[in-house]
């Protein structure tokens, strides 16, 4: 595995900045009534938010890119202007434009509000830009969706256009390349093409697995749970529904609300867990543990249930219930350390089995909301960069972006197309056992805090199939596969001994399909590749008679006659967990 720092090219940045003013200026040309608001640059490109009620489609994008070219042909130059308040928000009124406006006040008094025109087009921004619009040449408009003014549902719709720009054309249809092939692996098309969940308007953001994607899942667990009887953990499982005092003692009330779910029951006020974390403190703070007794290793895979927006649920990457690979160990502050080594060779292994190779780590430091004083989070902050590094992993700082509990390493992988992925975290908290009173009694039998260490490997168990379906295009790796062996047959002369190959190999302990309908075999074999089952075992009549299979392998194509045993060394070559 390579762990890296990430880094950002900042000529880029600067490239689809630029992209995103004449994307603007080409909206305002095309559709005079369109409110240009924000167009930040994101992850692989940019979008921007118009106020355009009558809405964009498609074909409007065609037109908006045509019109991009032209402005870029005419190698307009950007300028930065200076205006004070006043004068900024007297310009964007003239312009009946509320949004401008609205930032401008929202900014603090005495502040330089800068602008920058090219041609007659005039944007708020703090810059900077490519010098002149034909430095702009490999771009693409990609999607139109719809989002909200502030990201606040109760506010403007709005219409968002998204694009990306790159330094060269042959990196753009690298690119566009890059997204044909996300659409083909796109793990909602993939889920239903494979026979593994569905949703249904009556559970918004919820899954329903069926049988072939429940195997998947429970062996996902299964996994975690063979590492975990590895590595010391002991697995609890805690209720789903507590009274909403615990919330509000372990802080999640205060500063996580907005995305949990309530129920008023016979007068008093509970909360759906949208966490582990306090019921866990619950358990450990049940009695003193000496300290021969930690760390305590605790583990728990029950159902979580947050309450995300309609506008961001996507697949199973994001979604209103689900379960982690979730545990806190609680340890003293001398094994600390030692604790957050471990678990980074832990998550190490695992990412390896799962065929992720390229890793990058943040460490997320301090947000606005913290719990606790500045020494505390220097302190916890300060232990996790040193057992980074004691591992001799690299990684960047994600300033602001921590816990409100802790700080935490961010484990983002990539997958088979370079996208990135954030899956594990480790966080310490100092605050939760001191806000549940924890203890332990020291070799003097002296009564201290433990530490406590939050982390998940997976992460969402939800999440991570998508990802994992995404990053292996649905074919899972053998171990992985619901069905891993589909027995073909060629006439009914071959049914009893198909019969005998399929429960000599259930006996073996394969997950096997036979399919003995009067079809044609390249029909069946056709259905088996798109079922991205790994091995097809066709039985004619003349292998019947002999005995035999004729193997097949989804890559490697057909593997020629194989007797029992031959099958079987061969299955038993495949890495199996």
């Amino acid at each position: 595995m390579v762990c890296r720092p990430g880094h950002e090219n900042d000529s880029t940045e600067i490239l689809r900045h630029s992209a995103a003013h004449i994307l603007a200026d080409a909206v305002v040309r095309l559709f005079p009534n369109a409110k240009p608001t924000i167009g930040p640059v994101i992850e692989n490109g940019f979008y921007y938010d118009f106020y355009y009620p009558e809405g964009f489609t498609e074909e409007d994008l065609e037109k908006i890119e045509v019109e991009m070219k032209k402005i870029i042909k005419a190698n307009e130059k950007f300028e930065r202007i200076e205006m004070d308040r006043d004068e900024a928000i007297t310009y964007f009124n003239e312009r009946k434009d509320p949004f401008k406006v609205e930032i401008i006040e929202g900014l603090p008094k005495g502040e330089t509000i800068t602008f920058y025109k090219h041609g007659d087009f005039i944007d708020l921004c703090k810059g900077p830009h490519v010098n002149y619009s034909k430095k702009v040449k490999a771009y693409k408009l990609l999607s139109v969706a719809g989002a909200y003014w502030r990201g606040d549902e109760k506010r403007e719709q709005l219409q968002r256009i998204y694009g990306t720009a790159f330094e060269s054309k042959e990196e753009l249809a690298n690119y566009l390349e890059q997204l044909e092939q996300a659409k083909k692996r796109d793990h909602r098309k993939l889920g239903k093409e494979l026979g593994l969940f569905s949703f249904h308007p009556h559970a918004p953001g919820s899954p329903f697995f069926h049988a072939k994607g429940a195997w998947v899942y429970n062996k996902l667990i299964s996994y975690i749970q063979g590492m975990y009887q590895e590595e010391g953990y002991q697995e609890v499982i805690t209720p789903q529904i507590l009274d909403v005092e615990l919330w509000k003692k372990s802080g999640h009330y205060d500063n996580f609300k907005d995305n949990m779910f309530f129920a008023d029951i016979e007068g008093r006020e509970f909360a759906v867990k949208p966490m582990n974390c306090p019921g866990h403190c619950l358990m450990f703070g049940e009695k003193t543990w000496s300290y021969r007794e930690l760390p305590i290793r605790m583990a728990d895979f029950g159902r979580l249930h947050r309450f995300e927006r309609s506008g961001v649920i996507h697949g199973l990457t994001r979604v209103r219930s689900f379960a982690q690979d979730d545990a806190h160990i609680y340890c003293t502050p001398d094994q600390m350390q030692s604790e957050i080594e471990r678990f980074l060779d832990l998550v190490t292994r695992i990412y390896q089995d799962f065929e992720f190779t390229d890793v990058n780590l943040a460490l997320a430091t301090k947000p606005e909301n913290a719990l606790g004083d500045d020494a505390i989070w220097e302190r916890a902050e300060t232990v996790l960069a040193e057992g980074m590094k004691a591992k001799g992993m690299e990684f960047h700082i994600n300033e602001g972006e921590g816990a409100f509990y802790g700080p935490k390493i961010e484990f983002q992988v990539k997958d088979a197309l370079g996208r990135a992925w954030q899956l594990g975290t480790m966080q310490v908290d100092f605050s939760m056992p001191e806000r549940f009173d924890l203890k332990y009694v020291d070799a003097d039998q002296n009564y201290l805090r433990p530490v406590m260490l939050h982390r998940a490997i997976l992460g969402s168990m939800e999440r991570f199939l998508g990802v994992l379906i995404e990053h292996c295009g649905g074919a899972f790796p053998y171990w992985l596969s619901p069905t891993q062996v589909k027995v073909l047959t060629i006439g009914e002369s071959t049914h009893a001994f198909a019969a005998e190959v399929v429960d000599e190999l259930q006996k073996q302990g394969v997950r096997v399909e036979l399919d003995d309908r009067n079809e044609k075999l390249g029909f069946k074999i056709r259905e088996a590749q798109l079922q991205k089952v790994p091995y097809m075992c066709v039985i004619g009549k003349k292998e019947a008679e002999a005995q035999l299979v004729s193997l097949r392998h989804r890559k490697e194509g057909d593997l020629g006659q194989l007797d029992f045993d031959g099958l079987k060394q061969r299955l038993n070559s495949e890495k199996n967990i």
